[in-house]
């Protein structure tokens, strides 16, 4: 019997972490199913997300895109997968443990419980909750995050974050198909659709931890769309045109 929750894995070259990530989510309280979007790596992530479906069978799925095609598309692509199988509980997560698996669980039961329509795991509502990272790292996130929190109005703290539980509803309503951003931006305009849209956000806050395995996906290019996508959303939901 399918779950009524699934958590979308982007992959870029996580064959060292996917299968072991898979794993804790198969053993999750909250029964879940997994959806993991390759866009061909080459060191081989999909054949291990191949025998985790052999493990697994209905509730593991691959996804194999040609080329980095970017996370917002991924996510885009999984989110329409979510809503033709009628999953309720849509979930975001990185393939590299810097979300803890176990922390699923909690922002799933804050949209089933009716707390919130997307729940957000933050890194920065209870302080700053971030182990591992250069300091430089983290003045640029934490600099980023007031950036575009000033500039669009967004009642969080942590409006890049990666991590979180969205209600079908919220998919349904907001039009995913428009979502242009497709780096770290991707989710802030996520978020603020979500609220322009009169949906409840609420942080639930994790602790991130810098990844184990793997180099981070992190560039300049992600970094410069984020900077301006905050102005082109703020001016959109000004003019009507969001």
């Amino acid at each position: 019997m399918q779950s009524d929750s699934l958590v979308i894995v982007p992959t870029y070259n996580e064959s060292h972490n996917i299968e072991r990530v898979i794993a804790r989510l198969m053993v999750l309280d909250n029964k879940v199913d997994v959806l993991v979007i390759d866009d061909g790596s080459p060191d081989g992530t999909a054949d291990h997300v191949r025998n985790a479906i052999e493990k697994y069978p209905d509730r593991v799925h691959l996804i194999e895109r040609e080329g980095k095609l970017g996370l917002g598309t991924a996510y885009v692509r999984g989110f329409k997968f979510a809503l033709k199988r009628g999953y309720t509980y849509v979930c975001e997560m990185d393939a590299d443990f810097s979300h803890d698996p176990d922390d699923v669980d909690r922002l799933i039961e804050e949209v089933r419980s009716g707390n919130a329509d997307v729940a957000v795991g933050s890194r920065y509502s209870n302080g700053i909750s971030i182990i591992n990272w250069p300091l430089s790292r983290l003045i640029l996130s934490y600099g980023a995050n007031i950036y575009a929190r000033t500039i669009t109005g967004l009642p969080i703290f942590d409006t890049t974050a990666g991590f979180k539980c969205i209600h079908r509803k919220v998919l349904e309503e907001i039009s995913i198909d428009r979502i242009r951003s497709n780096g770290y931006a991707f989710q802030i305009e996520l978020h603020f659709r979500a609220w322009k849209a009169g949906f409840r956000l609420k942080e639930v806050s994790i602790v991130f931890r810098e990844r184990e395995e793997g180099v981070s996906k992190m560039s300049k290019a992600i970094v410069r769309e984020a900077i301006w996508r905050v102005w082109s959303l703020k001016f959109s939901s000004i003019f009507g045109t969001l």
